[in-house]
């Protein structure tokens, strides 16, 4: 029996295990959630569909571990585990007695279930795995050779801590960022998402070095229909001076950004992102601010804890604009 599940990382690193209920199998139990793929269902559809119905959480696969097979006895379960990324904190709890984020040194203290057990394992294998090649040393290859390479290492990458150690390298090598840059268009697919997480995280540690490169970020994002780039370079323009931006290039993002909080179909973390942008951009051009209140009343029924936690935040925001606006001479 093939079983689904997500190794689900917050922003800060931390991953969420959730616990089985009184009843059924595994009593009480911790596991990391998913289900059981369904007849001509893909493993990848699987999960996404198990993760809303369970838990009321948008997510984004980045990676994937090698299957683990375990017989309980009376079963017999292939688990096929997916590393996944999140913007929501705050699961709805479905199916489970209880969630919590921890630590990945933490999952070894946790009373999961035996095979979830060895899916732990093999991700903290996966985290110690840290690349022992530097991509800002590679000089005597050839630029093919070295391109190769960086492109290994990039699709390599499973860990915060290897995402932090290439957004390092970009900050130091200029030719890494460019290429950084370069792989966040590409039609390779995973390619694109990591190198794009890598300039989300070169944002947290330096936001000055994407300055110079804000309307190649806006073009990415109109162009991409890549949903984890347009994610990452949405959360790289919440970072940066919006300022910065002509005004023929802040209208574009606008417009994006309103589609996408108008959308039905637009993740959740895409339509967060959105509304934060805009909220940025309300605060330079007021008039934005009625508009943006709008999008934001028409999603806060949507069953995402976080885009309604979000939404209350950016309306408390939009309040304050409009109380400067009445007191202004």
């Amino acid at each position: 029996m093939d079983v689904t599940c997500a190794i689900i990382r917050d922003e800060e690193g931390r991953i969420l295990i959730v616990q089985r209920g009184g009843y059924g199998d595994h009593p009480f139990k911790w596991e990391f959630p998913g289900g059981k793929v369904k007849k001509g269902e893909t493993p990848e559809d699987c999960i996404i569909r198990e993760i809303d119905e369970e838990l009321n959480m948008d997510i984004i696969i980045s990676g994937r571990l090698e299957s683990v097979e375990y017989d309980y006895g009376y079963k017999q379960v292939r688990l096929l585990p997916f590393i996944c990324d999140t913007l929501d904190l705050s699961p709805v709890l479905n199916e489970h007695n209880d969630y919590k984020w921890i630590q990945e040194n933490e999952l070894v203290g946790i009373d999961f279930c035996e095979a979830d057990v060895i899916v732990a394992g093999k991700y903290t294998s996966s985290v110690n795995k840290l690349t022992d090649q530097d991509p800002a040393q590679e000089d005597s290859k050839s630029e093919e050779q070295t391109d190769s390479d960086l492109q290994e290492v990039i699709n390599r990458m499973m860990s915060v801590e290897e995402v932090d150690f290439m957004a390092l390298s970009a900050a130091e090598n200029p030719e890494i960022l460019s290429r950084l840059f370069e792989y966040s268009g590409s039609s390779d697919r995973k390619l694109a998402f990591r190198a794009s997480w890598a300039l989300s995280k070169l944002c947290d540690r330096a936001s000055e070095t994407l300055i110079p490169w804000s309307k190649v970020i806006v073009k990415t994002i109109l162009q991409t229909d890549n949903e984890s780039v347009e994610r990452s370079f949405l959360r790289i323009l919440t970072l940066l001076d919006i300022g910065s931006l002509d005004q023929n290039h802040q209208g574009l993002i606008a417009d994006h950004c309103f589609k996408a909080l108008n959308s039905g179909t637009s993740a959740i973390a895409v339509k967060a992102y959105s509304m934060e942008i805009i909220y940025k951009l309300a605060v330079l051009y007021p008039d934005l601010a009625n508009e943006l209140a709008v999008s934001v009343n028409m999603i806060k029924g949507e069953g995402s804890a976080g885009i309604k936690a979000r939404g209350r935040i950016i309306l408390k925001k939009l309040a304050e604009i409009s109380r400067g606006q009445q007191s202004s001479p």
